[in-house]
């Protein structure tokens, strides 16, 4: 391998440094950036927009088929305005939710689930709620719902709930903590007669994310040292056999009971998938045409709800149980406990990617785009290509939640790809203009002496004589002549006369000024060049140089030293000429004559 093949490997092995180096310092930047509350509720409402929209294409598209199974008696506008006028006032006498027990139940449905809450008894009509518990408790699978809170106990007495309605859980979860965030002290409890009958109840409580939709929906509450799962939640897994009495959160937070597994979040949630809009998901029918049916009205159709999963509850927007969902600015809560169930019988539930599988695709992320913006040499094939490479994540994460329910971020990804992209375009500019001034260095630089070299002395000679003749200023130019270098070479070797060639160099430097140009003119002649500078200081300057230099010694090895001299000759712009190659002559006159004349000396300028 050749030197120059050397050469190349170590800039590899620098350019792969300097990768690493900004993979490192990105990642250390996201976990700063991490720890920043701001930052974080920043990047997770981003995120869940981004949720939001891709589950809006989803359901766009119909990636999931409502199940026909699920109908919905919806207490609409015009149902509202029915029994208004019916029964004048509402909530309406509870007798009437019985009766439509006892219509749907002829048809054998699979379940009869009340999005209602039946608080404390309605006009203090005992008979009509002892009615209701009745029916409800004469079928086994109605069920009903009761709500937890954190209402002061000096408002409400907390109540002690039935056994029945607890179930029994097992976390071996390190993240999901159920008595953290679904623990409550409080509950709103349902009339008597239904608690204490046979009825199935479960909780409906539902959390909005903070910017106010529902995406999530709480599996499980925690109140008085028992576990209490969702109406929802309760009634599946009765209607799939799965019911055991008792749940299970493995280590993978999964929810399993029976054979039945549900991914959970790390708050101990479901994450729901849509099926489409309010009011055209499922079928709805009115409640106040049901009602009507139930009294003789043949003009209004028959509705059959055998095996069917039947919700009660209110599609109203004056009865103010509407919500904000990814798909839809106002939805039903009723709908939003149909596609939860709906969810459940599907297995299609979104499961959120870990933070590991989060990691290593932005760590990926960062390899690839960092790779691209250092091996390519147009700076529009790499924006197209990261931009390209963007698009491909953003539709990758679209297509692996439609065809495998899995929500990978996308937000946090892309903003490090963005960031990767202008930090490796920083490091590059600066890896360029290192190398830049290194081939500049190089290419102006003597390799032995470090000094400029004849090349840059020509240019820089000519540049300050066209500065000098237009700012009307003197300059000067000192030449140098090590005397007898070729005795040192023959007498110690070619290696001490490399010594003494950057032994003098040296001492040029450091008696010169930071804007003087001390150039290698060739062999062992060297050259400064001294803007605005005077003939008289330039004789100065050159006498004091030439005294450093015999001053010096030099070691040639433990036991012998050597003296080095040099003869110096001065020219000076414009007495001396107004071309370089006329102050050139001048300052070789008055070097030659420091030779003739017994050399270590600056030579006088012959006219």
């Amino acid at each position: 391998m050749s030197n120059s093949d050397n050469k190349l490997t170590k800039e590899q092995i620098f350019n792969w440094v300097a990768y690493f180096l900004i993979t490192t310092s990105i990642l250390l930047a996201i976990f700063l950036l991490a720890n920043n509350t701001m930052i974080i509720n920043f990047f997770n409402d981003s995120e869940n927009k981004s949720f939001d929209y891709r589950q809006s294409l989803l359901v766009k598209h119909r990636h999931l088929k409502p199940s026909k199974d699920i109908v919905i008696i919806a207490i609409d506008d015009g149902s509202y305005e029915y029994v208004l006028d019916k029964y004048g006032e509402w909530p309406i006498s509870r007798s009437v939710y019985s009766k439509i027990i006892d219509r749907v139940e002829a048809d054998n449905p699979k379940a009869v689930i009340f999005d209602l809450m039946f608080i404390k008894s309605f006009k203090s009509d005992i008979k009509a709620d002892s009615h209701l518990a009745s029916t409800m408790a004469k079928y086994n699978n109605v069920y009903t719902a009761i709500n937890f809170d954190n209402q002061s106990s000096d408002v409400r007495t907390p109540t002690v709930l039935p056994n029945r309605m607890s179930v029994k859980v097992e976390n071996q979860s390190k993240t999901i903590d159920i008595e953290k965030d679904f623990g409550y002290s409080n509950c709103r409890v349902i009339i008597p007669q239904i608690l204490n009958s046979k009825t199935k109840i479960g909780m409906i409580n539902i959390n909005r994310s903070e910017d106010g939709i529902i995406r999530q929906v709480p599996v499980l509450a925690y109140y008085n040292g028992l576990y209490y799962p969702h109406l929802t939640l309760s009634a599946g897994i009765d209607l799939m056999g799965e019911n055991t009495g008792k749940f299970i959160i493995d280590k993978k937070s999964n929810l399993i009971t029976g054979n039945k597994k549900i991914p959970l979040t790390t708050s101990g949630e479901v994450v729901l998938n849509w099926y489409g809009p309010s009011l055209r998901t499922y079928k709805n029918i009115p409640f106040h045409k049901l009602i009507k049916s139930i009294d003789g009205d043949k003009s209004i159709e028959k509705y059959d709800f055998k095996d069917k999963i039947v919700y009660i509850g209110t599609t109203a927007s004056s009865l103010f149980d509407t919500k904000s969902v990814p798909i839809d600015k106002i939805y039903p809560g009723v709908e939003i406990h149909a596609t939860y169930m709906n969810n459940l019988i599907d297995n299609s539930f979104i499961k959120k990617s870990s933070a590991t599988t989060n990691m290593i695709i932005i760590l990926a992320l960062v390899l690839i785009v960092s790779f691209i913006v250092f091996k390519s040499t147009s700076a529009i094939f790499a924006t197209t290509s990261t931009v390209l490479l963007a698009a491909a994540y953003y539709l990758a994460s679209y297509y692996v939640m439609s065809m495998f329910n899995i929500w990978i971020e996308v937000v946090v990804p892309l903003f490090v790809t963005l960031l990767t992209f202008a930090i490796s375009y920083l490091a590059k500019y600066l890896l360029k203009s290192r190398d830049f001034e290194q081939q500049y260095r190089l290419a102006t630089t003597d390799g032995l002496t470090e000094l400029y070299n004849h090349r840059y002395f020509q240019d820089s000679l000519k540049k300050q004589l066209d500065l000098a003749k237009r700012y009307e200023q003197e300059f000067s130019l000192i030449i140098v002549d090590i005397d007898f270098f070729k005795k040192f070479n023959d007498t110690y070797g070619h290696q001490v006369g490399d010594a003494v060639l950057k032994t003098v160099a040296q001492i040029l430097k450091r008696n010169t000024r930071a804007t003087d140009y001390v150039c290698r003119y060739g062999g062992e002649e060297m050259s400064i060049i001294l803007p605005q500078t005077s003939n008289k200081e330039a004789l100065i300057n050159a006498q004091r140089i030439c005294d450093a230099v015999a001053n010096t010694p030099l070691k040639v090895n433990s036991n012998t030293e050597v003296n080095i001299t040099i003869s110096l000759g001065v020219s000076t712009f414009p007495q001396d000429g107004d071309t370089p190659q006329k102050l050139i002559e001048c300052a070789d006159k008055a070097l030659y004559y420091a030779k003739e004349h017994g050399r270590n000396q600056v030579g006088k300028t012959v006219g």
